[in-house]
């Protein structure tokens, strides 16, 4: 008995009552017979029983299980009849095939296997497996177990038996698909290897170690059952669906003669009588079913006419197997309804005599002769043998001593009395001789119920010869073509053949399904001397005739206006003429002989053992007897077709396929064979069909609704006049079932669509939802014809929606346990669990939207208005939450984010009613929280500047100051995981180079994030979105400009207090301030700037500003290091001619030249300056970011000190310099020249014409001294040389 593979353990509690809950029954069910108690529970109950004293109590549990008891006697002997009904469609089927164009349905997952395959990919990314795979392969992979494997919806399905490996496998490969398309190009590599790769490793983890898939090799019935199934295999099914025993099933097959096809073709043939004759009764008696219309009565009986004359016409075309490679069947036309009704002489097709020629193949096998004696041992011999009529074949030469052959000659011939002659010839050794002397000859007559075996004959020899004992051993062997159903001598009389009483050789030849002969032969003859047509004919035993001379046991065949009479010379030979006549003449009545006990003659006692009484005498001692010769036509086929179908449907549903309802080959072409066979309505086998599908679906089972709307189609257009199957009559019974059925289904489709995220998860089985949809449009309908308005149908999918948001939101926040945590979390940790719940809900939005949105594509809008209804539900405890919070606090705007991200990118859900609402919630904290961070800002620029120290920061992290500000919330771009802000991309600089002050970098950070949390928060409105940026820039452009005015103002003061001298080096700080403005205008680019209008003119403002204040602090600057120039040259004005201070420093250092070495004069001033330029041009070189402004101040430097210079030498043009003063300035000048020609000043600016006069002057000065004084100027001049030291 079959064992299915996927049969589930009852005591799986938890998704018995969640699979109970996600699909409430719709209607009752129906009752399911249920297995007898065993016999030890019965005698318990009995000993229990006697032992007490009588009460009413016991004694109605007595009653009770006697009526149990024989409850089940009676369902036992309903399925033993069925059976029998069932074995002979198997047996002999003629109007149905099993299909071969079905669906191939998949092995089902059942909950060990799930388990072993959560097991199987947990172990994978443990690690603990051998497959080497990348971490976008792995990311996979987690994402596929965690969000599919271990959901329970999944484990539901699995439960229900609607899952397969290939459902897995789809799912996983979707799942890969997206991801792949969002991975990068990658040259030499498709994205077509990597999705196959990954395949093939996802199948590598399926598998595991050993594929738990795998099937032994010997094959379960289950396994193989959507195969083409053999007759042994069906019947092995049905033994099981209906709890037969395999010994029951023996004694059927042997009572019922299942393998003899005569005998089933003429039980058909009764059949289709008996079901004629009642359709005749209920025409009479005018005993109809009820129908909708009276009109229907009389059509009712055309169509059973028609039903079944249409299975005669299949019977009589099934092809009779031929005799012969020349023999073709004749077929024979028949008139309407002429079958077994009218079977008066004027409606017979009359056969000929050539209609009932037959072929038959004959084996002559020679083995060798005995008792030759008249040929010497030496001479040569052979036999010849032929049909007579036919050619002659020849054995080979033996010699006389050993006359053994063994050879075959094979013929054909028509006839079914053929003369066989086989002779004996040696070679004739005369010279004259013209042929062959002859020396024995056999002629035999064999038939084919002959021996088969070799025999010995004696030969007639010629007259003289000597060998008088001369015998041949040889074998004859004709075969029995297929269409020749018996043959024998038989003794008959006739009215209108046979009208001579004498013995005959008959053959009963069958020419077509449902066309026989009675035949007699001659010797030699291919055609019958006299011919009987059986159609019509009763045959039946009869007692011996006296007056009739020859044969000893009688049989006649009888038909109005004739009888001929029978008669063989055994019993056995008797029975098995009757046998066959009965299965040719398709009689209803049964011929039984007077004795059935009677022992079979012992002469043809071993020749069948294939004899009817036998095997029913063997069945009637095992009470199957009133099973075997049960009438079908009596039988109520509607229900036992009920039955059959139930109990299939339950067998199919356990198998080890996932077939969602539906049957499989096997299974249809036995129920299209029964439905034609016993007359069962196509309307009434679809709505019981409809009936069991439903109450499977009701109680959880996977049904699919491709399978449910052919059936409810075929129903509709039967019911509504438009004959599916040729069949216009409807009964009032159909008619009213199929409202009902047509009620518990649209319930249950309505049921399903509300459930559709758990009656069809993960868009599983594929299709299926938007199947379901198609089929509740269907069911709609009010008529074949009219199709139902598109609002009507939008209508009840828009209430099944809303039914399924609600149910959704439930069993998700079931999942999350919302509803403990609200009631009595603190604000944190309810914001937390929203928090959690939000990403549940966008996960439950995205999975609709992944796997349900094709099968709603019809109504988009109402998928999103179950979105709606389900935020909605969601914005309840979303609202609980945040009125929760306390003031100012902004840790809910990560759920903002969450939730705008899902929502703005979706055409339907974007400024939604949910996403309005969200909005109106967030709108006051974000103006709140941007007034906060304007006010907080404002204050740390005005305390940080006035405290600030100026010193260039290093480490921004360190330097920032602690400030009590509103904390700038760490916004997350993907959830769980919340990263903090990133540091922007122009703070990387801080890192490499000296930069601004710890207030300005504080201040453009905090700008900068604040921008980018409100660019982070993508505000969906466009208008608040818009104001929301331009106060940002607003806001940017009045805090920098602030900084910058303060750091002007703070510039010019530090540059007062610093002296004047050579010793001047430019503080760190003024370089900071410098570095400040210098960030600023980067930041205004960043920072202040919108597209057109007023806030560009703007963003050009504060531009303005910053690049005059950056001019400003270049000229202060370079006037403060121009004064220190100036002082250098006011001190040489103290070497001018005709002062008293010169002539004293002339007269001084010529006398002490005489003693000692006296340094040259001017010297030290004009290295002094010289150091002071080059260090401070190091210290702007070095501390100053931008390059740009460093070579204008160096431009405005260079030029400013050589016009100071020229404006000097002008005020002394009417008198000669002093040596020293001529010395100090070549000397300036020239390293002045150098060192800004160094740090980059273009050549326009060093050759100016104030260069070149100063230039001129000075080379005229040292012209002049260089004749009037002796000593000259000692080495300096203004020529261009590299002499001097630098």
């Amino acid at each position: 008995m079959l064992d299915p593979s996927s049969s589930e353990e009852e005591s799986d509690e938890l998704l018995e009552e969640e699979r109970q809950d996600v699909l409430v029954a719709a209607g009752g069910s129906s009752q399911r017979s249920l297995p007898p108690p065993s016999r030890d529970s019965r005698g318990r109950e009995a000993g229990a029983a006697r032992a007490a004293s009588p009460s009413p109590s016991v004694l109605s549990e007595g009653r009770e299980e006697q009526e149990r008891l024989q409850r089940e006697e009676r369902e036992k002997r309903l399925r033993l009849q069925l059976y029998v009904f069932i074995a002979r469609c198997i047996a002999h089927p003629f109007n149905a095939k099993q299909p071969t164009d079905m669906a191939r349905r998949q092995q089902k997952l059942n909950k060990q296997q799930l388990q072993i395959l959560k097991e199987r990919f947990q172990a994978f990314l443990n690690g603990e497996t051998q497959i080497v795979a990348d971490e976008a392969f792995c990311n996979a992979v987690r994402s596929y177990y965690e969000v599919f494997l271990k959901s329970d919806r999944v484990a539901r399905m699995v439960h229900s038996g609607g899952c397969s490996a290939s459902d897995f496998r789809d799912v996983f490969k979707k799942n890969i698909e997206k991801r792949v398309r969002s991975l990068p190009e990658i040259d030499g590599l498709s994205k077509e290897t990597v999705l196959s790769s990954w395949l093939a490793k996802y199948d590598a983890i399926y598998r595991g170690e050993e594929d738990f898939c795998k099937q032994p090799n010997r094959m379960a019935l289950s396994a193989v059952s959507e195969l083409i199934l053999s007759k042994e295999q069906l019947y092995e099914m049905f033994q099981q669906i209906l709890g037969i025993k395999k010994l029951e099933h023996q004694l059927i097959y042997n009572a019922c003669q299942l393998d003899n096809g005569d005998e089933q073709a003429a039980q058909i043939r009764r059949e289709l009588d008996g079901r004629l004759q009642l359709a005749e009764q209920m025409a009479r008696e005018r005993k109809f079913p009820k129908f909708v219309t009276r009109e229907m009565e009389n059509t009712y009986i055309e169509e059973l006419r028609s039903s079944v004359n249409l299975l005669m016409a299949n019977l009589e075309s099934l092809p009779v197997s031929k005799g012969g490679p020349e023999f073709k069947l004749q077929k024979l036309k028949r008139s309407q309804n002429s079958a077994f009704l009218d079977i008066g002489d004027e409606n017979e097709v009359q056969l000929s005599k050539s209609d009932v020629v037959l072929s038959f193949t004959l084996e002559i096998v020679i083995m060798e002769v005995q008792g030759l004696k008249s040929v010497a041992p030496n001479r040569i011999v052979y036999c010849t043998m032929e049909v007579e009529g036919g050619e002659k074949l020849q054995t080979d030469q033996a010699e006389a001593s050993r006359p053994q052959w063994g050879t075959q000659g094979d013929f054909t011939t028509t006839h079914p009395r053929p003369v066989v002659k086989v002779k004996l010839f040696t070679e004739s050794t005369g010279v004259l001789a013209l042929e062959d002397k002859e020396l024995g000859r056999v002629v035999l007559y064999p038939t084919s119920n002959s021996p088969k075996s070799p025999d010995l004959h004696k030969m007639i020899v010629p007259k003289n010869s000597q060998d008088s004992d001369l015998k041949i051993k040889l074998a004859v062997r004709m075969d029995k073509p297929p269409h020749m159903k018996h043959c024998g001598y038989l003794y008959a009389l006739g009215q209108k053949v046979w009208k001579r009483w004498k013995k005959r050789y008959f053959v009963l030849v069958q020419v077509s399904q449902y066309t026989f002969a009675m035949c007699s032969y001659r010797e030699k003859k291919s055609e019958p001397q006299e011919l009987m047509q059986l159609e019509g004919y009763t045959v039946d035993y009869t007692a011996p005739h006296t007056g009739l001379q020859g044969g000893r046991m009688f049989f006649n065949a009888v038909k109005e206006g004739d009888t001929v009479i029978f008669a063989s010379d055994d019993e056995q030979d008797r029975i098995l003429w009757v046998q066959a006549m009965y299965r040719a003449t398709g009689q209803s009545y049964k011929p039984i002989p007077a004795s059935q006990a009677q022992k079979m003659n012992p002469k043809g006692g071993n020749v069948n053992t294939e004899i009817s009484p036998l095997y029913a005498d063997r069945g009637q001692k095992h009470g199957m007897d009133e099973f075997i010769s049960a009438n079908p036509c009596k039988f109520d086929h509607a229900s036992l077709f009920r039955l059959l179908q139930r109990q299939t449907l339950d067998h199919r549903l356990n198998d080890s396929y996932s077939c969602l309802g539906w049957f499989s080959p096997g299974q249809v072409f036995v129920l299209d064979e029964y439905c034609a066979r016993y007359g069962v309505r196509g309307c009434h086998r679809h709505l019981c069909y409809l009936s069991e599908l439903i109450e499977h679906s009701e109680n959880g089972s996977v049904i699919d609704p491709t399978l449910l709307h052919y059936s409810f189609a075929f129903c509709a257009s039967h019911v509504h006049g438009n004959r599916p199957d040729g069949i216009g009559t409807v009964s009032v019974e159909e008619k009213e079932r199929f409202e009902e059925i047509k009620d518990r289904l649209s319930s249950l489709l309505e049921n399903q669509i509300s459930h559709f995220r758990y009656c069809f998860p993960f868009g599983r089985p594929e299709g299926a939802l938007k199947a379901t949809l198609s089929l509740l449009e269907r069911v709609l309908m009010k008529d074949i014809a009219t199709p139902i308005p598109a609002e009507e149908v939008k209508k009840v999918v828009r209430k099944c929606l809303e039914k399924a948001a609600l149910i959704n939101y439930t069993r998700l926040t079931e999942y999350a346990k919302i509803e403990e945590t609200m009631n009595q979390a603190t604000p944190a940790r309810k914001l937390e669990e929203v928090l959690h719940l939000a990403e549940l809900c966008i996960e439950v939005l995205q999975q609709n939207e992944e796997h349900h949105s094709e099968a709603f594509a019809w109504w988009p809008e109402l998928l999103a208005e179950h979105a709606e209804k389900f935020l909605s539900l969601y914005s309840v405890d979303m609202d609980s939450a945040l009125e929760a919070q306390p003031q100012d606090s902004w840790d809910s705007f990560p759920l903002f984010q969450l939730l705008n991200n899902a929502l703005r990118n979706d055409t339907f859900l974007c400024n939604g009613k949910f996403h309005k609402h969200l909005q109106e919630i967030f709108v006051p904290m974000v103006i709140r929280y941007i007034d906060l961070m304007e006010s907080s800002i404002a204050q740390s620029i005005h305390r940080g500047l006035e405290q600030e120290s100026w010193q260039p920061v290093k480490s921004i992290t360190n330097s920032l100051p602690n400030v009590a500000l509103p904390k700038v919330p760490s916004l997350p771009l993907n959830l769980p995981q919340i990263p903090s802000f990133t540091t922007p991309t122009w703070m990387t600089s801080l890192y490499d180079f000296t930069n601004g002050s710890a207030t300005s970098e504080d201040l453009f950070w905090k700008l900068d994030a604040l921008q980018m949390f409100v660019f982070d928060l993508h505000w969906p409105e466009p208008e608040f979105a818009g104001h929301l940026e331009q106060r940002l820039k607003l806001m940017a452009t009045d805090m920098i400009e602030a900084c910058v005015k303060r750091t002007r103002i703070a510039f010019e003061l530090k540059l007062q207090k610093m002296n004047k001298t050579t010793d001047l080096r430019i503080p760190s700080s003024l370089c900071t301030m410098f570095n400040v403005l210098v960030d600023a205008k980067k930041q205004t680019a960043k920072l202040c700037i919108l597209d057109g209008g007023q806030e560009q003119q703007y963003h050009s403002k504060i531009d303005d500003l910053v690049e005059e204040s950056v001019k400003e602090i270049i000229s202060l600057l370079v006037s403060k290091v121009v004064s220190v120039l100036e002082g250098v040259l006011s001190k040489l004005s103290r070497y001018d001619e005709g002062t008293f201070f010169s002539s004293l420093v002339s007269f001084t250092v010529k006398a002490a030249a005489k003693y000692v070495d006296v340094p040259k004069p001017g010297m030290d001033l004009a290295d002094t300056y010289i150091m002071f330029v080059r260090q401070n041009q190091d210290i702007l070189r070095e501390k100053v970011n931008e390059e740009m402004y460093i070579e204008k101040l160096f431009d405005q430097w260079y030029s400013n000190s050589m016009k100071v210079i020229c404006m000097w030498l002008a005020d002394r043009l009417d008198v000669q310099l002093h040596i020293y003063q001529l010395k100090t300035l070549i000397k300036i000048v020239k390293k002045t020249y150098r060192d800004f020609r160094l740090q980059g000043v273009l050549e326009g600016t060093l050759n100016s014409k104030t260069y070149d006069t100063v230039h001129s002057r000075l080379t005229v000065e040292e012209a002049t001294v260089s004749v009037t004084d002796g000593g000259g100027l000692q080495g300096i001049t203004m020529k261009d040389s590299d002499e001097e030291e630098g």
